[in-house]
């Protein structure tokens, strides 16, 4: 049977459709990227934002109307809230019982296996499809209630996995070829608060029993950061970047939020993160138009997005997600003010980005390569990367060269055209 797999949000919904795509081959599927050609069409949606919801919504109505014959699953957020807004589809999977999604529909949509595996033994899927970076989901659920946040609601409780399951994972994906692992869940910093262990052990652990040479971690709450967090990056392995979302710049709505961290923790965590660590980097999330948010607090924010200097932003327009306590605060922003407060947010992004690359160039530092080359006017090959702080990167080669899922060593140089990423020259191979 041919299954075609689809997500939106997060990086959660990522290592889970990476986990659904080794558990469909292994009963002998074969996973296809063409819509139209799938028998089987499983969707993990999002409803983070009502964008989310919307997209969501019109990419199970594509898939509905692209492929008729083909059964669809859809699970994830939108599902678990909204499950009554299942017309057409053949199966709902509920965000508890998501890890079992492959299991369920085999049972209940009784679904025809081959013998025969329809990849070669070893072989990773993600490389199959073009991908060096494989997501690891470690937990699901989260303990707290930010007055924004309709995952919390969603996934539920909070449920780790165990640290020998994640390990024997990495070492797996590592054996079929992958170079970089990425840990992600809703709330990776509670990760151990229901088995009696935390992050740090998990990261000792990961870095102990396995040998793949790159680890990242996903988004990580400010105020999850244990004592002697930073020695970890002692160990080259794990990627000098760290994903810390800030929400607001201003105090008195992160109160407001029911955010567990003030302006002045998180300035004192970043600083201690780039004393102890050479060329960290932070990125951040920043919630524009929260309900009630004066000039005087959007000030704020810039200014401390500004200050802190972040190499890139994720920015949301507010949006009310029915059930949460932040849609039933009054003052709501209206759309153009947020809209107004998003383009310069964004404007503030891009130099703050440009700013971080001219910091770097000159470093030098090792890249994984990803993906298949283009080809440029001249005739090179144009390979792209992520540095180990997570500065997108492209470089130019002779025509030829076996470059994909290789480490190589780089010389980070000018800054391209776009401004959305910098240009680099290799020096040697690492691997």
């Amino acid at each position: 049977m041919r299954v075609h797999l689809k997500t939106l949000g997060c990086r959660l919904n990522e290592a889970e459709l990476e986990t659904w795509s080794r558990d469909f081959l292994a009963l002998g599927h074969e996973l296809t990227q063409e819509l139209n050609s799938a028998d089987l069409v499983v969707v993990n949606s999002c409803a983070v934002t009502a964008e989310a919801v919307r997209k969501s919504r019109k990419l199970i109505r594509r898939a509905q109307k692209s492929n008729p014959k083909a059964k669809l699953v859809v699970s994830g957020c939108y599902a678990s809230l909204d499950p009554a807004d299942s017309a057409g589809i053949d199966l709902v999977v509920h965000n508890k019982d998501k890890d079992r999604l492959v299991e369920i529909a085999t049972q209940q949509l009784d679904l025809h296996t081959m013998p025969a595996t329809t990849t070669e033994p070893g072989e990773s899927p993600l490389l199959a499809r073009g991908r060096q970076r494989a997501f690891l989901k470690i937990q699901d659920g989260c303990r707290y209630h930010c007055t924004f946040c309709i995952v919390t609601l969603a996934r539920g409780e909070e449920r780790s996995r165990q640290t020998q399951e994640i390990v024997n994972d990495i070492n797996a994906l590592h054996a079929e070829g992958i170079q970089e692992v990425v840990l992600t869940g809703v709330h990776i910093g509670g990760y151990g608060s229901d088995i009696n262990s935390n992050l740090l052990q998990l990261i000792k652990g990961i870095l102990t029993d396995t040998k793949i040479p790159r680890i990242r971690l996903g988004s990580i709450e400010p105020w999850d950061l244990l004592d002697n967090f930073w020695s970890l990056f002692q160990n080259s392995r794990l990627m000098p970047h760290l994903h810390l979302p800030l929400q607001s710049g201003a105090d008195s709505v992160l109160q407001r939020m029911a955010r567990r961290c003030s302006t002045a923790e998180f300035r004192q965590l970043v600083a201690d993160a780039r004393h102890n660590i050479p060329n960290f980097n932070v990125t951040t999330d920043v919630i524009v138009g929260f309900p009630g948010e004066t000039e005087e607090e959007w000030q704020q924010t810039l200014e401390f997005v500004e200050e802190i200097g972040f190499s890139h932003l994720h920015i949301f327009a507010y949006s009310p997600r029915p059930g949460t306590k932040a849609a039933e605060l009054p003052d709501q922003v209206d759309r153009e003010t947020s809209k107004a407060r998003s383009k310069a947010l964004h404007t503030l992004g891009h130099q703050l980005r440009k700013a971080s690359m001219k910091a770097n160039i000159g470093q030098e530092c090792s890249v994984l390569i990803e993906g298949k080359p283009t080809t440029g006017a001249d005739g090179q090959e144009i390979w792209g990367g992520y540095t180990p702080n997570f500065l997108r990167v492209t470089i130019r080669t002779k025509p030829g060269l076996a470059l994909e899922n290789c480490i190589r060593t780089i010389r980070l140089e000018q800054i391209a055209d776009t401004g959305e990423h910098q240009m680099a020259s290799l020096i040697q191979p690492i691997i």
